[in-house]
């Protein structure tokens, strides 16, 4: 089942053109644009695949040694549960017998930690250029117009701070977004797979999962986020659950008080 998983949506991939060379697997089902309106803008240089994993060779200068341990197995986790969100960015090589391989440029956690699931493929940005700034400029000024679900936008913010390391305030002037916009969207990131999902499926709002993060612990931002849908929650409703769980002036413990609804 893990070699089957892919990334829930569309996210930076949908900004770019897939791919139509010999041996590059496009992935329309995840990454493709399916808005008619056609707003989005190719980018030139760069198409959109999804790649055998061990086609792919480190980057000898790759900057990062050291990984830390909790973060790294908490992308292991996300990707055993969710999937690759965002597309690692590669380069295509050709080896001396010929054989075709990519070098990895960015994403080295996100391919270490897919190794680790055992997943037999990853998306990837497949970049012919060596032009690095007119592909990064080009994701940060394509990526307003991509109709993107809020945990894909959130994912997207949060590989562009990454892997071109640039703040909250750099990318909030180069797509036009308050810095406030961007942290609270980066925010979603800290939900529970399980509520991410839901997030990402459209049956959850961003506001009502910002509501949700305010719950002491996963099993209670789960529950609530079930209640929301069961229930027909208003935001505000969800705000007043939580705000009385942390007062706890019903008695008991905020995490109660939530389950309790």
């Amino acid at each position: 089942m893990a070699e089957k998983r892919g990334g829930l949506g569309r996210g930076i991939g949908a900004l770019i053109p897939t791919s139509d060379v010999p041996g590059e697997r496009p992935v329309d089902v995840f990454f493709s644009n399916t808005d008619a309106g056609g707003a989005m803008v190719a980018i030139e240089g760069a198409r959109f695949g999804e790649l055998d994993i061990e086609s792919i060779v480190p980057n000898p200068r790759q900057p990062r040694s050291v990984y830390e341990p909790e973060a790294f197995q908490e992308l292991v986790h996300s990707i055993r549960e969710i999937g690759v969100l965002q597309p690692i960015v590669v380069r295509p090589l050709t080896d001396k017998a010929g054989k075709k391989q990519y070098e990895l440029i960015m994403g080295e956690r996100r391919l270490r930690a897919s190794k680790e699931v055992g997943l037999k493929k990853i998306p990837a940005v497949i970049r012919e250029t060596s032009d690095e700034n007119m592909l990064r400029d080009a994701l940060l000024e394509n990526l307003h117009r991509s109709d993107l679900n809020p945990l894909e936008e959130a994912s997207a913010y949060q590989q562009l701070l990454d892997d071109f390391g640039i703040t909250q305030e750099e990318l909030a002037n180069r797509i036009g977004r308050s810095r406030p916009k961007i942290t609270n969207t980066l925010r979603l990131l800290n939900l529970p797979a399980e509520v991410q999902r839901k997030v990402a499926a459209g049956v959850l709002s961003a506001g009502h999962a910002r509501a949700i993060l305010g719950a002491p612990d996963s099993a209670a931002m789960a529950h609530l986020a079930n209640k929301v849908i069961n229930e027909g929650l208003s935001v505000r409703a969800v705000e007043e659950i939580v705000a009385l769980g942390k007062s706890g002036t019903t008695g008991g413990t905020g995490k109660a008080k939530v389950r309790a609804g």
